[in-house]
């Protein structure tokens, strides 16, 4: 079985190629730059240069391959909007696939995308949604809530280098997971049949205010976070303000989703059957509370390494005396 991976460079993506390599496929990624790929090319991935954004480039891509995991999306610095990469250029994945035969075709949603009409990002992936599993493709979408790696610049940097903590309105329980642990559930869907054309939740082990996670991590590295609150209402003012100028379209649509995070509605779902349908182990999935454990762990160590490489008298280098000795003397 070939795969394609689109977004294979990401957060996400990148664990999903690690995964499928592991367990044996052959790997083909999708990038656009070849040269910021190099990595899945030494772990025994394919790369293939495209963009979702030039259809003419998925032709090529897409031959021979018998399943599609999607994990790609747009970033708040890119030049490119929301809409163009994902809802125009997902739809010209899915009809590609469509015409080159694609037996299987694995996306990432956002959970409860239905439920916030207004916020584009959750928008597109409801619509999203909708059109695959209208293309006659055998597909299963994931539905995603959060991943564990963002909550490191969120809140594990900052606490350690003593940076303001933000929190915006009333905080929204959110079940993280580890991205290793979701691409377990992409590469596990290709072989077990009860998930095809079926939806799944994809949560971790429960859901974590942001004021919980800044106790855990206070708890954690023995530092206290310095919180600071933005109300909600500044940053819809800040949204309506850049959406007036093109270059600030992107980080405005992208602000709308604090509407998700500052609701106080949970974004989570519960995982027992989903775990009995895909064959796998809750108790492997990584817990918050281990993975934040681990990662101040790494960081207490270095710094006592750099500490203790501080203190250590450097060794000097013997003097030279000006009155060296010859056999003259």
């Amino acid at each position: 079985m070939t795969l394609l991976i689109v977004g294979a460079t990401g957060t996400l993506g990148r664990q999903v190629a690690r995964r499928a390599i592991d367990e044996g496929y052959k790997v083909r990624c999708l990038v656009r730059s070849p040269k910021k790929a190099t990595f899945l090319k030494e772990w025994g991935a394919e790369l293939v240069r495209g963009d979702l954004c030039y259809r003419h480039t998925l032709t090529a891509a897409l031959e021979g391959v018998t399943a599609v995991i999607d994990a790609a999306t747009s970033r708040p610095t890119d030049s490119l909007s929301i809409k163009q990469v994902d809802w125009e250029g997902k739809v010209s994945l899915i009809q590609e696939s469509v015409a080159a035969g694609v037996e299987r075709f694995i996306f990432f949603s956002i959970l409860d995308a239905e439920k916030y009409p207004d916020v584009p990002l959750m928008e597109i992936k409801r619509c999203t949604e909708l059109f695959l599993a209208e293309s006659g493709l055998n597909y299963t979408i994931l539905q995603l809530a959060g991943f564990m790696q963002g909550l490191i610049g969120q809140y594990g940097i900052p606490i350690l280098e003593g940076q303001p903590v933000w929190v915006t309105g009333e905080s929204s329980p959110i079940g993280y997971m580890d991205t290793q642990d979701v691409a377990k559930f992409a590469i596990r869907a290709l072989k077990v049949p009860e998930t095809e054309k079926q939806t799944f939740p994809v949560v971790g082990t429960r859901a974590w205010s942001a004021e919980e996670i800044i106790s855990l991590c206070e708890r954690l590295s023995g530092k206290e976070a310095r919180v600071t609150r933005m109300p909600i209402n500044l940053l819809r003012t800040m949204r309506r303000f850049i959406r007036f100028f093109q270059w600030g379209w992107n980080v405005a649509d992208r602000l709308a989703f604090t509407e998700v995070i500052a609701s106080g509605r949970p974004l989570s779902a519960p995982m027992e059957e989903v775990y009995q349908v895909f064959g796998l182990d809750p108790n492997e999935t990584t817990t918050l509370e281990n993975y934040l454990q681990e990662y101040f762990n790494r960081i207490m160590k270095k710094l006592k390494e750099l500490d203790y490489e501080k203190v250590q008298p450097k060794k000097q280098k013997p003097k030279r005396s000006p009155f060296k000795k010859t056999n003259n003397q």
